[in-house]
């Protein structure tokens, strides 16, 4: 993130946020652009996944300054974006990421049959059915499954240990959060976090059961988490550095 000191201006009506598009090197990319009363700088970020940029400047900042920040960064932004592909190569060959392991993939061929990680030749290998453009479909319904079946393990296990009840626990592919966790008891999950290393997807569960009891995130929602989770800072640090990397594939 970069950041570009202003001088306070004086109060005004909010303003509705700009919506743009900025073309970064050929790769188009929606902008919004927000005025904020309490801004005294320029914000510049990418959005989880690199579809979208955001950027909060101070009221009444003049256009032409925004303007002349974003052709700085031109080459902040290209370098930072080139991380996020969305072709990740979802095809017959190609290599997805199962808790923590490069899976090549297999297209089999076959209509019908079930997408399965196997070993061949001591390679860990994910063999995909159905026609050859539905392989990114198939893959995604393949990884939801197995996140379900993960974080519901890990989730009942944490929450035995500190006695709290679940209501319900759900998968969904929200960009915001990795997690959420209601003050009824219902839990939810990205089911991307399947294709973190084990650590991570124990954190994420561990994170949220944790919510259960502590429904912030003070010192004491911290305690219970490591607890939870001994390795919590090393799974944080993982998603910090690849996070976003799994939100930018696109399984349609």
């Amino acid at each position: 993130m970069f950041s570009l000191l202003k001088t306070r201006s004086k109060a005004r009506k909010p303003a509705p946020p700009e919506m743009r598009t900025l073309d970064v090197a050929g790769r188009l990319m929606p902008l919004t652009i927000k005025q904020h009363d309490r801004a005294t700088r320029i914000t510049l970020r990418i959005e989880p996944g690199g579809r979208a940029l955001k950027m909060t400047v101070p009221k009444g900042l003049a256009a032409r300054e925004v303007n002349a920040f974003l052709d700085r960064h031109q080459g902040w932004l290209l370098t930072k974006l080139a991380k996020f592909s969305t072709d990740a190569g979802l095809r017959d060959g190609g290599e997805i990421l199962l808790r923590g392991v490069s899976h090549r993939i297999q297209h089999s061929g076959s209509l019908r049959g079930l997408t399965e990680a196997v070993s061949i030749d001591g390679r860990p290998v994910l063999r995909v059915s159905g026609m050859p453009e539905h392989v990114g479909r198939r893959i995604a319904a393949f990884l939801k499954k197995e996140a379900r079946a993960d974080l519901a393990r890990l989730a009942t296990m944490h929450a035995a240990a500190i006695r709290a009840p679940i209501r319900s626990i759900s998968m969904k592919d929200t960009r915001s959060r990795w997690g959420s966790c209601s003050s009824e008891g219902n839990l939810s999950f990205s089911w991307r976090i399947v294709m973190a290393p084990p650590l991570v997807i124990d954190y994420l569960a561990a994170h949220e059961v944790a919510h259960l009891n502590e429904m912030n995130h003070g010192p004491h929602f911290w305690a219970l988490c490591g607890k939870l989770c001994p390795g919590m800072d090393e799974a944080k640090s993982w998603l910090k550095r690849h996070g976003s990397q799994l939100h930018a594939i696109d399984f349609d």
